[in-house]
C-alpha cells in the first residue's frame, strides 16, 4: 500500500491526495486552498455543503505531510469524505438556471468524490488496526474484520471511547455484562462534547437485561431529560413496580449524572460510585452530592 494515502486523488488519479493532522487547525479553508491547491482541486467551489467541505479540507491539511497516518486518522478521512459525497450528491441535483456552471461543478465534485472514496477504501482494505477493522465491518459486512475488532478489544488494544462504545453496542444484545463494563468505561473517559446520549439507553438496556431496574430507570430518565423526548410516566414507573418515592430519588440521580458528565466530574462523582461500585480507580468522593429525595406526602 503506498505511503501518504490520505487522499485527495482528484480529477487526475495520478495526483496524490492529502489529508489531516497538523498544527494549524485555525486556518481559514480559503487560505488552505490557496496555499495548497491540490487539497481542494477535486471539490466544488460554491458555499453548498460548507460544513462537510470544511471538515474534509481541514482533515486533509492535517494529514498532508503524514506518511504514516493512524487507523483513526484514516477512519476520519473516510467518514468525512462519505459525508461530503452524500451532501454534494444532493446539491448536484439543484439546477441553476443562470449560473449553470455551478450545477456542472457540483456534479463533477460528486463524481470525483465517489471515485476518491472507492480508491481510499481500496487502499486501506488491508489495514487491520481497530478503527479500520470497525470501518470494514460496518461498511462491507466483513465478519473477519469484526472478529479482529473484538480480538483487539479483548487484548486491551481498543482505548478510544468512541470505538469502545461501538463494541459495547455490538454486545448489547449478546452479552449484557460485557456491554455494561464497556459502557461504564466509556462514561469514565469520554468528554461530554463527544458523548452520545444514546449510550445512556445502551447501558440502561444492559442493566434491564440483568433485571437491575433502578439503574435502568435512572439512565433512561437521564436520556429523556437530555433529549426532551415525550414519554409515558406510567411505563417508566412500571420499571420500579410503581414506586413513586424511588422514582423521585432516581430522578435526582439522573440529573446528578447529567451534571457530572457535563462538568467533567463523573469519574469522581457519587453517581459513578452508585453506577459502578467495582470501578478500580474510584477516587475519594467530592463535595458534589445527590440531593435527598423529598418525602412523598400522603393524603
Amino acid at each position: 500500500m503506498r505511503q501518504n494515502l490520505v487522499i485527495i486523488t482528484s480529477f487526475t488519479l495520478g495526483m496524490s491526495l492529502f489529508g489531516l493532522f497538523g498544527c494549524d487547525n485555525d486556518r481559514n479553508i480559503s487560505a488552505i486552498c490557496k496555499n495548497n491547491p491540490e487539497i481542494c482541486a477535486d471539490l466544488h467551489k460554491d458555499s453548498w455543503c460548507l460544513a462537510e467541505k470544511t471538515k474534509l479540507i481541514q482533515n486533509r491539511y492535517k494529514l498532508k505531510d503524514n506518511e504514516n497516518p493512524t487507523g483513526k486518522q484514516l477512519y476520519l478521512q473516510l467518514t468525512y469524505l462519505e459525508d461530503y459525497s452524500r451532501c454534494i450528491e444532493l446539491a448536484s441535483g439543484v439546477q441553476h438556471i443562470i449560473h449553470t456552471n455551478r450545477t456542472a461543478d457540483r456534479a463533477r465534485a460528486f463524481r470525483l468524490s465517489t471515485q476518491n472514496l472507492s480508491l481510499l477504501q481500496e487502499q486501506t482494505r488491508e489495514r487491520q488496526d481497530p478503527f479500520m477493522s470497525y470501518y470494514q465491518w460496518t461498511r462491507f459486512g466483513d465478519t473477519a474484520a469484526l472478529n479482529r475488532l473484538l480480538e483487539h478489544e479483548n487484548a486491551g488494544e481498543v482505548t478510544d471511547s468512541f470505538l469502545l462504545a461501538q463494541v459495547a453496542t455490538y454486545y448489547s444484545n449478546r452479552n449484557a455484562i460485557k456491554a455494561q463494563q464497556l459502557y461504564l468505561k466509556v462514561f469514565a473517559d469520554i468528554q461530554y462534547d463527544d458523548f452520545d446520549v444514546n449510550w445512556l439507553l445502551g447501558l440502561a438496556s444492559a442493566y434491564r437485561q440483568q433485571q437491575v431496574f433502578d439503574k435502568a430507570y435512572m439512565l433512561t430518565k437521564a436520556n429523556l431529560l437530555l433529549t426532551q423526548q415525550k414519554y409515558s410516566e406510567e411505563k417508566m414507573l412500571a420499571l420500579l413496580g410503581g414506586n413513586k418515592t424511588l422514582a423521585t430519588e432516581l430522578d435526582l440521580k439522573a440529573q446528578a449524572l447529567i451534571d457530572a458528565l457535563k462538568n467533567g466530574t463523573y469519574s469522581q462523582s457519587p453517581v459513578r460510585q452508585w453506577l459502578d461500585p467495582q470501578a478500580v480507580d474510584q477516587a475519594p468522593t467530592t463535595t458534589e452530592a445527590v440531593p435527598p429525595a423529598p418525602v412523598e406526602k400522603t393524603d
